[in-house]
């Protein structure tokens, strides 16, 4: 069990700097028989929508609490701006300025993307394959001039590779501007597409692209075909979706042939194809009809559609083949079989060989097969932790796969493997122009046990020479969501803590996938609890073995690991030090009852549904860390995020339930820090984005009482 060692406040009260007191104005909400009240509820700006088109057009009243906010936080931690200072300087040192990336071939040319000494945004670039002269086909640097905010969604050659496609956001919003550019004269062609998801795919002809249209509730509802020179106002819709409770996306077959539009939520899906040199004529042809709680995705090879799905309880999924002409689900034949335990993530086609990549007991591996399954290779990692990625690149007869691997202690590594032979050359080391020596650290994988017994996969980093004896400090960072497995690759930024002593851990909980879909399925919906149990049961144990002993334990998740840190802080507030909520989702059951927002829809299935559903409602009920604030709890300080143009996590959950913990709790303070200026990610400029996780960092060092290393090794020795 934890220590009940008093917890000191790192943060005492400042009477020349009260906190904000937002205004109460109660709003009752029945459901299902049950009351519950709002006093927040009206920093929900009814003009949302058109705020995060124009952010300026946000009520007054709500504007002015939020900077009022802002201001609060800095002035209580001002003495933090030289340690954030610092900390800045760090990651940086550890970020090659002018790196760049290992270009991909493609035809006569290799495409690619560098950086500038100080550039916030990448330089996308070609070379002639065989060797010449660099042409830059966008420069993000000199593009993102004058803007708030700027985001490149994507940067996409014509077959012909004489015109570039590119999105960019320049509110954080997620609504993509599409522009079509030449590329030996640099003209820009003179229409724009509006309100993209920012991932424009050329037809075969290159003279159009294909896109999804947003609509004004955020959501991709209507794929489009656009013929350059015309007006996107008249551009033809291929397929629209009728269901607010499916999106869409577009994806192109390896082999360059196929247009996919995948449709789908958490659990079922549809996919329909379109012919990549259709042409005008171009239709969407349906492959197979969505079934409840059976999820299929497409690629192509010769005469066959390749599909990984769940279909006939492949609970961990397999791979089919389909002929094209009758891709029906009656025509379905198993060409790599369900395999439990063996959590297939992916599948790239090739013109000789099937590469999958697979995880199992929550370690990635990739494997290569000829497509007669008599030849297959499983590629080796030798570390206890690691992250692994493979990319297909754009050529489709070749015997090069790209992979990308990476552990908490080494720096990420591009290799080209030669499929046929299995030979691995290394084309890329990440480097730390400030220096990094692997052997300083340790990465270990424990296992924690559960409430209900079961074992809880733990990635621990920490400097060699920090032992558990010496009780130093834990940041644990969690996630516990739609099947999403936090990778535990390199991280440059998360050395400016583990230098200093801190033990950094990453708890692979119910709820993502890190041990195959099940362990998903047994953290969502009426399961979710297991979510919140898992994390801190990784927290006792850790704690038990020294790691964060002593009220030494700050826990940081975004978004829905923000539901998780706040559910777990009400459950558990003497168990934490501090808490980080990245923007974090926790008015969750005013929120997914709320079927106007953008993303409750589809989340039904990840929750349940509120609305319709009284049992739904009490599970939701019984954990929104908005709902469940203990009044005679005894808080720790708590750091919340937002960004005012998100759509995912909109800015009023963060602000409603600093609001609420302030006004209903004791203990803190509760800081709020608004990004008026930014979406759900924050920036998307590489140095200003440390800016942001230096704050993070800072809060969480003062908690800890750590400002070097040093000072940890004097409280060493007095332990």
């Amino acid at each position: 069990m934890p220590s009940k060692t008093p917890r000191q406040n790192a943060f005492p009260q400042q009477t020349d700097n009260p906190a904000p007191v937002a205004p109460r104005q109660p709003e009752t909400i029945s459901q299902h028989g049950h009351t519950r009240t709002d006093p927040f509820g009206w920093m929900r700006d009814d003009n949302w929508q058109q705020v995060l088109r124009d952010p300026s057009l946000l009520r007054a009243e709500i504007a002015d609490h939020l900077k009022g906010e802002s201001r609060y936080y800095e002035t209580a931690t001002a003495d933090l701006a030289p340690l954030r200072e610092k900390l800045v300087g760090e990651m940086r040192g550890r970020i090659k300025e002018d790196d760049q990336s290992v270009p991909f071939p493609d035809g006569a040319y290799a495409y690619g993307t560098r950086f500038r000494t100080k550039g916030e945004y990448p330089v996308f670039v070609r070379t002639p394959r065989e060797g010449g002269a660099e042409t830059i086909l966008f420069d993000g640097e000199k593009e993102a001039e004058g803007a708030d905010f700027f985001d490149i969604g994507a940067v996409a050659h014509s077959p012909d590779h004489t015109m570039i496609a590119y999105a960019v956001d320049r509110l954080g919003s997620e609504y993509y501007d599409i522009r079509i550019r030449t590329i030996a004269t640099g003209k820009e062609h003179q229409e724009t597409i509006r309100s993209s998801d920012g991932n424009p795919i050329w037809s075969r002809d290159s003279l159009a692209v294909y896109y999804v249209e947003r609509d004004d509730h955020q959501r991709p509802k209507r794929v489009r075909r656009h013929e350059l020179g015309t007006d996107p106002a008249n551009d033809p819709v291929l397929y629209e979706e009728a269901d607010d409770g499916f999106f869409l996306s577009l994806s192109e077959s390896q082999s360059g042939d196929y247009i996919f539009i995948d449709c789908g939520n958490s659990t079922s899906s549809e996919v329909r194809y379109i012919r990549a040199d259709a042409g005008r004529d171009a239709t969407a042809t349906l492959i197979a009809t969505r079934t409840p709680d059976v999820l299929y995705s497409v690629d192509h090879c010769g005469d066959y559609f390749y599909i990984k799905t769940n279909a006939d309880d492949a609970i961990d999924f397999k791979i089919c083949r389909a002929p094209i002409a009758t891709p029906g689900r009656d025509h379905w034949e198993i060409w790599l079989d369900h395999s439990p335990g063996q959590y297939l993530l992916s599948f790239i086609p090739f013109k000789d060989r099937l590469v999958r990549l697979v995880r199992a007991n929550a370690l990635p591996r990739v494997i290569i097969a000829t497509y007669d399954r008599t030849e297959e290779i499983v590629v080796g990692f030798d570390e206890d932790a690691y992250a692994v990625n493979i990319a297909g690149g754009f050529e489709f007869d070749t015997d090069d796969l790209r992979l990308f691997y990476s552990s908490p202690t080494t720096p990420r590594q591009t290799y080209d493997y030669k499929m046929k032979s299995g030979v691995r050359t290394l084309r890329h080391t990440q480097e730390v122009p400030s220096g990094h020596e692997p052997a300083r650290y340790v990465t270990e994988r424990i296992m924690a046990r559960g409430h209900d017994g079961v074992e809880i996969p733990v990635t621990i980093v920490r400097l060699r020479e920090v032992a558990p004896e010496d009780k130093p400090p834990l940041m644990l960072y969690g996630y516990g969501s739609y099947g999403i497995t936090i990778d535990t690759g390199f991280s440059t930024a998360i050395l400016s803590l583990v230098d200093r002593g801190v033990v950094y851990a990453t708890a692979h909980i119910r709820g993502g996938s890190a041990r195959g879909r099940q362990w998903y399925l047994d953290g969502k919906l009426g399961q979710k609890p297991n979510t919140f149990h898992d994390f801190i049961a990784t927290a006792e144990s850790l704690q038990a073995l020294g790691y964060g002993a002593n009220q030494n334990t700050v826990i940081y998740g975004g978004s829905a690991g923000g539901l998780l840190v706040g559910a777990c802080v009400n459950m558990r507030p003497d168990l934490f030090a501090g808490v980080i909520g990245a923007v974090p989702f926790v008015d969750v059951v005013t929120t997914i009852s709320d079927a106007t927002l953008p993303l409750t829809p589809p989340e039904w299935d990840e929750w349940g549904n509120p609305i319709t559903d009284a049992a739904a409602y009490q599970t939701i009920l019984s954990y929104s860390p908005y709902d469940n604030l203990d009044a005679e709890g005894s808080y720790p300080p708590i750091l919340a995020t937002g960004g005012l143009a998100d759509y995912r996590v909109t800015y009023w959950e963060p602000a409603k339930w600093i609001a609420r913990l302030r006004a209903q709790t004791t203990g803190g303070p509760y800081f709020l820090k608004m990004n008026m200026e930014a979406g759900h990610g924050g920036s998307a400029a590489r140095f200003e984005a440390l800016e942001e996780r230096a704050h993070n960092y800072a809060f969480a060092l003062k908690i800890f009482g750590l400002p070097d290393l040093q000072t940890l090794r004097q409280q060493w020795v007095v332990h």
